[in-house]
């Protein structure tokens, strides 16, 4: 069986197996559901009923900007300030709090303050940032419940910048904690900090065979590594990383060097010491410690001694507050390769002249050498960066104008759309890369859907179309960063019509009768409401059919985008190459399906029970990709029956492989097939967890229990992306 080049899936093998320390460890290929299991309410503190967004518009939003702009003078003897004014410090918390988001499958970012957490507390590239958390307790203290860690990060920064002299873009608040680590990201699969790139790139000479759906080129690290790729100094190959892994934090080339330069104007690298005699990382750490990573017992072990990066000096001639000399010390001097007193690869020039050189952050009166990294000098060597370079040395207005946009860009992308945004600070523009959708300007009566309801199911189109297309549209939610999902009807526009999972040529006859019974309302409905109606009416009449009198809830109020209105590109990396759900995976993968299933079900929100029920329901439905038979273990195909979990379960069959992912329902008595099955339809009755539920939904008293709980989760997967409902 042909398996794909490893990077072109982006889930890894493995992932979601047990591969851990745990008891199951025994059995290293066990389906590991853990990643359904994620912000169980158990472990959070504030309760259910505790509702952030309403507590976040009780904040005194102006008060806490003036505390945070007043902490970044308010140099602690504990951690002094570099400079006195700990903005640098700030701004790379901010920045390495939302620089762990990738586009591949929208996880990582500053949207769940999980920078709190092992592995990204204890990350090398985040040494000291423990430090800069802790400084923030005190407001964090005061404003408590109001003010989620994860909105503070980002808040800190934006202060940051703006108590240096810089005006941001705006802020957006509404980003909830987390309150335990989100163990089942995958960040990587070395299993040492730091290894050398080629353990994530299937081509070590083509940096764009970086493993998806991964954006940093090591494990540890934001982005690219400081000193060169592999620690080696060549900044045109440093370029190729740049590139890349910005790409995929959603960033093009002009973004790319702004965010380096706007993030690079202000602080300073730390590596005046030995790196290798610092202590254990916080996680690791004594419990003296208490919380704190990394403590260096050579000279004060802070300040002036301070070591991170390993890199020493700044690369600005005034980091304390916002200027243009970043691009004019870049662009203007000639540079050489030399090693910082830690030992790490820094490029300083040659020759500067003492009035260009930057002050020393603690002690008065000493000038320093400036310092640029690879991917600085990238700046300056990359043919197309240096373009963007000189344009925005020479206009540095249209510099801080591209900066502000990619910083706020940087900061809010996994936010979501706009309607998420809290806070008087959001910037009333509408930006391409928030997906925006139009406000309807109507209302529907429960008699104006039941009249479309009979009107959607008398068009022509079959219950599997119609199902089949509402499940396509909603589907590409993902809860990592809040994209995707029915509302904006998208699936109409490019790229979506055309994805092989969306069977293109079907949809375009739905689409083409649902546009028909559009055009024929006297009151306009929008295509995305209707895509969403007519799966619902379908999944109701199922039921009915099955003998089962239930209301499936809709709820209206869904716009339609336009082409100009997608950014069809960022689109791509939400196209489905597999859906279980749909009994489908667009080719082999050394990945198995049922993995694949998990992550798609862990992205869509959903949890085990629901993910066992919706594929009973939809094999019954008849809704595979294609047509295919298989998993529609019923003889009233259609209707919305328990019979896919009532025939798993029963041992009159005998179940034989024909292939890696097709099997044979035998009947015991007559030795003849009775269906054909996938590993996805199987494995619910494999797993043992997965078995629970499914002979739960077997049994003869939950026919009517199944068939609710099925109309739940489906209701919960069209609504997902209806924060006005939430």
């Amino acid at each position: 069986m042909e398996k794909s080049k490893k990077g072109k899936c982006q889930v890894m093998h493995g992932a979601n197996t047990d591969t851990g320390s745990s008891v199951m460890s025994w059995w290293p290929n066990a389906l590991n559901l853990d990643i359904l299991h994620q912000h169980d309410t158990k472990t959070n503190p504030l309760g259910q009923d505790f509702n952030y967004r309403e507590e976040f518009k009780k904040l005194d939003l102006n008060a806490v900007k003036n505390e945070l702009k007043k902490l970044m003078t308010d140099s602690q003897e504990w951690w002094p300030a570099d400079w006195g004014h700990y903005g640098g410090f700030m701004i790379r918390m901010a920045w390495h709090s939302a620089g762990t988001y990738r586009v591949a499958d929208g996880r990582g970012g500053s949207n769940t303050g999980n920078q709190r957490f092992a592995p990204l507390n204890s990350w090398p590239d985040n040494v000291n940032l423990d430090k800069a958390r802790r400084l923030l307790w005190p407001i964090k203290k005061k404003y408590g419940n109001k003010l989620s860690w994860a909105d503070l990060f980002i808040l800190a920064g934006n202060m940051a910048y703006e108590s240096m002299g810089f005006k941001t873009f705006g802020f957006a608040g509404g980003r909830e904690d987390i309150w335990h680590p989100e163990k089942d990201i995958y960040w990587g699969a070395e299993k040492e900090w730091l290894e050398p790139t080629k353990a994530r790139y299937s081509d070590d000479q083509d940096r764009e065979s970086l493993e998806n759906p991964l954006a940093a080129v090591q494990m540890g690290l934001i982005y690219v590594n400081p000193e060169g790729v592999d620690g080696n100094p060549d900044p045109l190959r440093t370029a190729k990383d740049v590139r890349m892994t910005f790409k995929r934090m959603a960033m093009n080339d002009e973004e790319t060097v702004a965010l380096t330069a706007g993030g690079h104007t202000v602080g300073k690298c730390h590596g005046n010491g030995d790196a290798s005699v610092l202590g254990p990382k916080p996680e690791e750490a004594d419990l003296e410690e208490q919380g704190f990573g990394w403590k260096n017992p050579k000279g004060k072990g802070h300040s002036e001694d301070t070591v991170s990066s390993g890199l020493e000096g700044a690369w600005s001639s005034k980091p304390d507050r916002w200027n243009h000399t970043y691009f004019h010390l870049l662009l203007n001097h000639e540079w050489e390769s030399v090693k910082s007193p830690a030992g790490a690869w820094q490029w300083e020039p040659i020759n500067m002249k003492e009035e260009d050189k930057p002050f020393d952050a603690h002690i008065p009166g000493v000038r320093r050498n400036p310092i640029m990294t690879d991917a600085d000098m990238a700046l300056k060597m990359d043919p197309e960066y240096r373009k963007i370079s000189e344009r925005f040395y020479n206009d540095p207005a249209y510099f801080e104008e591209v900066f502000a946009r990619a910083w706020f860009k940087l900061t809010h992308r996994d936010l979501g759309p706009k309607s998420r945004y809290l806070g008087p600070d959001v910037p009333q523009e509408d930006l391409i890369w928030q997906d925006p959708v139009p406000a309807v300007d109507y209302t529907l009566s429960e008699a104006e859907i039941e009249d479309l309801k009979k009107k959607l199911l008398n068009s022509g189109l079959s219950q599997t179309e119609l199902i089949s297309t509402a499940w396509d549209s909603a589907r590409t939610f993902r809860g990592s960063d809040f994209r995707g999902g029915a509302n904006g009807a998208r699936i109409r526009l490019a790229p979506q019509k055309d994805w092989v999972g969306n069977e293109p040529e079907r949809l375009q006859k739905v689409l083409a009768k649902l546009e028909e019974i559009q055009q024929s309302l006297e009151k306009k409905v929008s295509i995305a409401d209707l895509i969403v109606l007519g799966g619902t009416a379908a999944v109701e009449k199922a039921a009915q059919q099955a003998g089962v009198d239930i209301k499936v809830p809709f709820s209206p109020g869904r716009g339609d985008a336009t082409a100009q209105m997608t950014d069809a590109e960022s689109f791509s990396d939400l196209e489905p190459i597999h859906d279980g759900f749909r009994n489908w995976v667009k080719k082999d993968y050394a990945v198995k399906p049922e993995e694949l299933l998990l992550d798609r079900t862990q992205l869509m929100g959903l949890t085990a029970p629901e993910m066992t029920v919706l594929i009973g329901g939809m094999r019954v439905l008849e809704t595979n990709h294609g047509g295919t038979k298989h998993g529609v273990f019923t003889d009233k195909a259609g209707e919305l029956t328990n019979d896919f979990f009532v025939n798993l379960t029963d041992m009159s069959y005998t179940w034989k492989p024909v292939s890696d992912d097709l099997y044979q329902i035998i009947d015991r008595k007559t030795n003849q097939v009775k269906w054909t099955a996938t590993r996805v339809d199987l494995v619910f009755g494999s797993n043992s967890v997965l078995r629970a539920y499914a002979e739960l939904y077997a049994q003869d008293d939950n026919k009517e229990k199944f068939v609710k709980d099925f109309v739940a989760a489906w209701t919960k997967v069209m609504n997902q992306d209806r924060f006005d409902l939430k």
